[in-house]
């Protein structure tokens, strides 16, 4: 696997919509009892090409949430979106988690499961076939789906890169 070239961005004066992906509960037995703390994976996107994931831990859920959401703003990425799909079939895998996204044609929505349906719904795609072929960890889906985005290259690139029309990047 290529490593991914991240084109990140920050998050300045972006209006981000946020997605609670998964929450954990986890207990920590002592002496004096059991302790009870939450983890929550979070995705963030403005739905027009930027999104990011992040993980918060607390003793309160919403506690949890809101440091999640804060993290997901430092790992924001910049997804080439044309018209509301992805310009190639991409395929990456993180830990045990591998997943396979292809463009679709308009009209035909986001076939995803849940974390990665989050994820591409927040980055702002419409159209798209995504398969996760691995392990159903929702963390290591969410990272796998943000390393296949940001494997993307934007067609203008690449069409720059081999020196040729973008009209032949499309048409072969």
């Amino acid at each position: 696997m290529a490593k991914a070239i991240l084109n990140r961005v920050k998050a300045g004066d972006l209006e981000l919509k946020e997605k609670v992906v998964a929450i954990n509960r986890v207990v920590k037995t002592t002496k004096g009892g059991r302790t009870f703390s939450f983890s929550a994976l979070v995705v963030v996107g403005n739905e027009q090409g930027v999104v990011g994931h992040g993980l918060g831990k607390a003793k309160e859920v919403q506690e949890a949430i809101t440091k999640g959401i804060e993290d997901a703003k430092k790992n924001l990425i910049k997804v080439p979106v044309m018209h509301g799909t992805i310009p190639h079939d991409q395929l990456a895998k993180v830990g045990a988690a591998k997943v396979l996204i292809k463009p679709a044609a308009h009209g035909t929505g986001v076939i995803a499961g849940g974390s990665m349906r989050a994820v591409l719904e927040s980055a702002g795609v419409t159209d798209v076939l995504a398969k996760s072929l691995g392990s159903a960890n929702p963390h290591n889906v969410v990272k796998a789906t943000f390393e296949a985005l940001a494997l993307l290259r934007e067609p203008i690139s690449v069409s720059r890169t081999r020196r040729i029309g973008l009209k032949k990047v499309f048409n072969g």
